[in-house]
């Protein structure tokens, strides 16, 4: 008899080539994986909320997986979080969660993009942000996005490689705010096209540099085409920062589907 178990999980992205697991290269759910292995002599699998792509960082990506040998949940974070040691990754929280799956009951997912505007080079934050050193017009930004929230067809916003069986999708918030320098961007859906938040935000720093207007994006997001994006925003500035399940906002986690980048 197994138990499953929930965790919540935080992560910097640099090293790895995104969440899922791979033959050749580094990823979040390998490193977890072996994590267990390790303590519990267990070839488990860690289902995640969803799949963050490479450079890409979690603060609460929730993910679940099956255990036969007995833990009580403090004594299993504790040795994972002692195997992957030094690893940039850590597990928050764990329960118990029988019947739970992270990705199939998740029902809503956020992630946040950080971009730093200003001209002094990034010390604590690089590879955590976007550093932009002309000055972006954020107002102008927050007053664009809206014209992306709601249902629509996302192909303009949507890498060539994403395996999304529709680019329609229903995006409940895009918002700009400034804190000084910081210029935050937060995105809600459902669920994202893989680069969805990430070419948002690109076409976003555009219309905050005056190199495009409202109009511009509203073009761009009719054209349905890959060809009318104007710019991909790096991975360094998203992070995943929760997920909700159930009807009340229960966020608990940071996710990244490969529908969702």
């Amino acid at each position: 008899m197994t138990t499953r178990f929930r965790i919540t999980v935080e992560f910097d992205g640099r090293p790895y080539a995104g969440w899922q697991r791979q033959d050749n290269a580094p990823s979040v759910q390998g490193a977890i994986e072996a994590a267990i292995h390790a303590i519990s002599g267990e070839t488990v699998q860690v289902h995640g909320a969803g799949r963050t792509d490479a450079g890409v960082h979690a603060a609460a990506m929730v993910a679940h997986f099956d255990l036969a040998r007995p833990f009580t949940p403090f004594r299993l974070v504790e040795a994972i979080n002692g195997r992957l040691r030094p690893q940039p990754i850590a597990v928050l929280d764990c329960v118990e969660a029988p019947g739970f799956h992270a990705r199939f009951d998740c029902t809503g997912r956020a992630y946040r993009y950080t971009i730093i505007n200003r001209r002094a080079p990034l010390t604590v934050q690089r590879g955590l942000a976007w550093q932009v050193p002309a000055l972006l017009d954020a107002d102008a930004m927050a007053a664009a996005a809206q014209l992306l929230v709601g249902r629509h067809d996302f192909t303009t916003f949507r890498s060539t490689a994403c395996q999304s069986a529709s680019p329609i999708k229903t995006l409940d918030r895009l918002d700009v705010a400034r804190d000084g320098e910081l210029i935050s961007v937060v995105a809600e859906a459902r669920s994202f096209l893989h680069h969805q938040v990430r070419s948002m935000v690109g076409c976003l720093k555009l219309v905050g540099q005056g190199r495009w207007s409202a109009a511009t994006l509203a073009s761009a997001l009719a054209a349905c085409d890959r060809r009318a994006l104007g710019l991909n925003a790096p991975a360094d500035g998203l992070t995943f920062i929760s997920a909700r399940y159930g009807q009340v906002s229960d966020r608990f986690t940071i996710i990244d589907d490969r529908s969702e980048l």
